[in-house]
């Protein structure tokens, strides 16, 4: 008799299928799929046993284990001799990434360089692996070699306008990974940190993990005010700032040189560490000052790889001043131990070699021609941003939110992000969108893209 007949059977997992779908297993599978994304079967949850099942279904036991392994295959279970199969604690994340169930959307929301650099990255890398002692490169890195990629990270940062030494540099896996470090070594829990109103969503992240509060500072034609800084210092307790001070994420805006000047000697009155994201410091041709050249001893400086050069190249440079360098230096060795050897002496050969130079060219040149069509569609319509910009802050007509819009945006293909993603505390969002130029994988695509996203706004015009 299947057990299927009790009704109170105790089973964590009782799926109703039709058997006329053919074949069983694949719907079986699909099920499961679903009723995991669906929250039905939570993380963690252990499955019935495959034959106790088959009997609930009625169903063959090959047929159950075929399903399960197309599950497992995809993440979303993980079996261990003696104790069952579970579903993966990861799972929910592995099936949105899965193709079948991601929705196929031109991708203009996250911020992305043009692919321009990926074949020199790979000759560069070809030739490291082509070396005797390539070994090495998947070991632990050496104290000794890091100094000369030290260097590097001096000239990168020279690169930007701001000059420092490589007592002060450390190395993180990326710019999200050096402000995670920053945090967790300067913050304890409750402390709470200054940023603009609409900031990085990383950083909300980071913050929220490590419970620091983050606070919205008022702004003024894009930029901090500095009065409001000091209020804050004096009335909200705050321990420290985040800025992005070139190309705003994801204002487009920049923080002019007299500001960064006020803002650096509020810093320094107050002993206030500053964390200077320069995540896109390097896309435009003549960088401004960083703000921590106008102090150095506050600010630490986080000039990341990913934008500039690839987004595979998880590698961040960090310049920190000697106050907080044991801190964030033990925090950067609790999350990571070291960076990749890998990554860390094929971005230095890159940088030294001054191939950095023709790779940051290119991916001007491809995002001078983007912006150029982006103009050409939205020419009727504010949208924030220079030519060397790899987003563009899209303000929209008519009463409609950036939350409704990246909606009515997703429903028609194109995938773009509202401000409220990146709106602090209770502050107002801006009614608006950011607009990835480059994300796109071909120029075809991106007009595609655009042309979704016009007849939307005209619509609402």
């Amino acid at each position: 008799m299947p057990i299927n007949s009790f009704e109170d059977y105790p089973m964590s997992w009782k799926p109703s299928i039709d058997k006329t779908e053919k074949p069983i297993y694949k719907a079986l599978a699909r099920q499961l799929e679903q009723d995991i994304v669906n929250g039905v079967l939570l993380p963690g949850t252990k499955l019935p046993p495959q034959r106790e099942l088959a009997d609930y279904l009625d169903l063959n036991l090959s047929t159950i284990s075929k399903a399960f392994k197309v599950c497992e295959l995809k993440g979303l279970l993980s079996a261990t001799v003696g104790s069952g199969t579970f579903v993966s604690y990861d799972a929910l994340s592995n099936a949105y990434l899965l193709e079948d169930t991601k929705p196929k959307l031109i991708e203009m929301g996250a911020t992305l360089p043009d692919h321009a650099s990926y074949a020199p990255l790979m000759l560069h890398l070809s030739s490291m692996l082509q070396e005797t002692d390539y070994e090495k490169w998947f070991g632990y890195g050496r104290a000794g070699e890091s100094l000369w990629q030290k260097d590097a990270a001096v000239k990168l940062f020279r690169r930007g306008g701001f000059e420092t030494t490589v007592d002060h540099i450390l190395f993180a896996n990326g710019g999200q990974n050096a402000i995670a470090a920053a945090l967790a070594g300067l913050c304890k829990p409750g402390d709470r940190i200054g940023v603009d109103h609409h900031t990085y969503p990383g950083l909300k992240t980071v913050a929220s993990m490590l419970s620091v509060q983050i606070v919205p500072i008022k702004s003024e034609n894009g930029e901090m005010k500095p009065e409001s800084l000091e209020y804050a210092y004096k009335n909200e307790n705050i321990a420290g700032i985040y800025l992005i001070p070139d190309y705003h994420n994801p204002t487009a805006s920049f923080m002019s040189v007299e500001n960064r000047k006020i803002i650096a000697e509020i810093a320094k009155k107050y002993n206030l560490f500053v964390i200077e994201d320069a995540s896109y410091h390097l896309l435009g041709k003549n960088p401004l000052p960083a703000l921590a050249s106008f102090a150095p001893e506050q600010v630490i400086h986080i000039a990341s790889l990913s934008k500039s050069l690839a987004p595979g190249l998880r590698l961040a440079y960090v310049a920190v001043p000697r106050q907080f360098k044991e801190p964030v230096s033990r925090a950067l060795y609790n999350l990571n131990i070291t960076v990749s050897p890998l990554l860390a002496e094929l971005a230095a050969r890159t940088i030294v070699s001054n191939q950095f130079e023709v790779l940051i060219e290119g991916h001007r040149e491809q995002t001078i021609r983007r912006n150029q069509i982006v103009n050409r569609y939205f020419a009727d319509y504010a949208c924030l941003g220079v030519e060397t910009g790899i987003f563009r802050w899209l303000l929209l007509p008519g009463g409609i939110t950036g939350a409704e819009f990246e909606k009515l945006a997703a429903e028609h293909g194109v995938q773009v992000y509202a401000a409220e993603r990146f709106v602090v505390g209770n502050s107002c969002p801006e009614r608006a969108v950011r607009v990835s130029v480059c994300a796109p994988e071909t120029l075809e695509e991106l007009e595609k893209g655009l042309i979704i996203l016009r007849r939307l706004l005209n619509d609402l015009a």
